[in-house]
């Protein structure tokens, strides 16, 4: 078990959480939620000892174990990805190299000859007769290729270093086990088997994450930081979010009733207070009075973000035509698919990472051309794009209210236009004045989907819109496009926003797009009974 005890953090004169204090309890799974800026992240390295409270401190049982998941993707660049993952287990690590070098050395010790017939034991009791097939299991399921397995870390590009990062923790089993945002760069099957894996774990898993499906899937609990305090949860998201509103709710009630009384209490006081014969009853009221409390609650952290699309100009019949179209780079990526895409599709592009997801949609969208066939698109669709690196669109050195000042319509009520545009995206005050290459990740995703709406396109192209978002800017958006009459074609891991969305789903998989007129539940049942075939 690890606690914290009566926590505080601050920033100068900035508080993120005050006197928190909380236990996370073994054979528990803890979803960490909160909107962006309200100090996850920040908790979570306290706990793990990389940061220092401001106030207050964690206490870890006896023996126990932690391991957290590390964000310096670089530490490990000399070493081998399957020694970098084997590292993680620090004991079987060290009997490994032990092992290794009393069999290899062309000399031992006295001492090392009596250590040779006892380390075996050590060693296989640690796990070492199955490190390498365990190892493999985690890297299979985290999606990293074979043939990497033994190339320096250095070589992989930062996504894959994420994942040999995620299986060094994972193959540790530590007692308390602290991942931040461990989804991030997964794919579908990655995320499902992490799921699975996490669901199994028998120590305690403290874990944040803005995807909702695996807040649904793993927590038993949910620790949710809010108004500088962090209040326990019985159950996972979805229960949450009822219990939450439903103690929000009787709160209201509650100050209502309350104020209500007040109200009362005053206009008998003020009517009759100089009234001799009322004065006992006035002083009795006087005293009711002062023992109510009005609940009155620090300011939530979290805010949604209003996002509506409209479209301009009408959408024409014909959107997306492929004609027998194929791609490759070092090796290939699909060929011979053809389809047309027409208005009001909401059209997913899933697949494993690598497959081509992006490419197929910067094809649509015109900035790639296809190595065989023909993309080609209707005379009236007018695209919106949201790019999967923001600063392919935004511009360095240049302010954010600037940058977003080229989409403006109405020259004449410019400013007006732009302030609220940027105020419906959370960004108040001296915050639209920040640089473009300043902004945090939710704030340019929050920027370049304000874009969006001030180019009133009637398509929407959009390459994992989520990655960078709280949980409530991801509602606000899945909920925003879910109103958008006209055609959205999106790529994206998040199983929840693809389930809440597509109507049709373009699987890229073994070299070959699978098209499928459909819902991704529908689809998934669809592929189950074709495996079975």
């Amino acid at each position: 078990m690890i606690s914290a005890v009566s926590l505080t953090m601050r920033y100068g004169e900035k508080t993120l959480f005050e006197n928190v204090s909380v236990k996370f309890r073994s054979g528990n799974r803890y979803g960490l939620i909160g909107a962006n800026g309200s100090g996850k992240s920040t908790f979570m390295k306290i706990l793990s000892g990389q940061l220092e409270a401001s106030a207050g401190e964690v206490a870890l049982d006896t023996g126990c174990t932690m391991g957290f998941l590390r964000q310096d993707h670089n530490t490990f660049d000399d070493q081998s990805v399957i020694d970098t993952v084997y590292q993680g287990n620090e004991l079987l690590w060290k009997l490994h190299l032990e092992r290794e070098h009393l069999y290899t050395a062309a000399e031992l010790t006295p001492e090392e000859d009596e250590r040779i017939a006892h380390i075996e034991d050590e060693y296989g009791e640690a796990g070492g007769y199955t490190m390498e097939t365990d190892a493999a299991k985690m890297l299979d399921g985290l999606g990293l290729p074979e043939d990497k397995r033994e190339e320096p870390m250095a070589t992989l590009p930062a996504g894959l270093k994420l994942r040999v990062l995620l299986a060094r923790v994972l193959f540790g089993t530590p007692d308390v086990l602290l991942l931040d945002e461990p989804t991030n760069h997964l794919d579908m099957a990655s995320r499902d088997w992490l799921e699975t894996f996490l669901q199994g774990y028998t120590g305690t898993v403290i874990v944040i994450s803005h995807d909702r499906y695996f807040l649904n899937a793993v927590p038993t609990h949910i620790a949710d930081l809010d108004y500088q305090q962090m209040r326990m949860f019985t159950g996972n998201y979805d229960d949450f979010m009822t219990t939450n509103a439903m103690l929000m709710e009787k709160r209201s009630r509650e100050n209502a009733t309350k104020e209500k009384r007040i109200d009362e209490l005053r206009s008998f006081i003020n009517r009759f207070a100089a009234n001799a014969s009322k004065a006992r009853q006035a002083t009795s009221r006087q005293k009711e009075l002062e023992k109510i409390e009005v609940d009155k609650m620090k300011p939530s952290s979290r805010v949604s973000p209003y996002i509506r699309f409209e479209s301009a100009n009408r959408l024409g019949d014909r959107v997306f035509e492929f004609d027998n179209v194929g791609k490759a780079f070092d090796e290939k990526l699909y060929e011979n698919f053809s389809a047309t895409i027409g208005p009001g599709e909401k059209v997913a592009i899933i697949g494993g990472n690598g497959v081509g997801k992006t490419t197929l949609l910067r094809m649509m969208c015109g900035e790639l051309k296809p190595d065989t066939g023909s993309v080609s698109r209707g005379e009236t669709v007018e695209l919106s794009v949201f790019p999967q690196e923001a600063m392919t669109v935004l511009e360095s050195g240049k302010k954010a209210i600037d940058w977003l000042s080229k989409f403006c319509t109405d020259e004449q009520q410019k400013e007006t236009e732009l302030r609220s545009a940027m105020g419906r995206m959370l960004f108040k005050g001296e915050a639209v004045f920040k640089p473009c290459e300043v902004l945090s990740g939710g704030e340019k995703a929050r920027l370049i989907t304000a874009a969006m709406i001030m180019q009133q396109g009637n398509v929407l192209a959009l390459d994992e819109p989520t990655n960078h978002l709280d949980l409530e800017s991801i509602e606000s958006l899945n909920y925003g496009l879910s109103l958008f009459d006209n055609t959205v074609i999106f790529v994206s891991h998040d199983r929840e926003f693809i389930s809440s969305l597509a109507t049709r789903i373009l699987d890229i998989r073994d070299g070959q797009i699978v098209d499928y007129p459909g819902t991704l539940k529908e689809y998934e049942a669809w592929k189950t009974k074709q495996n079975r075939k």
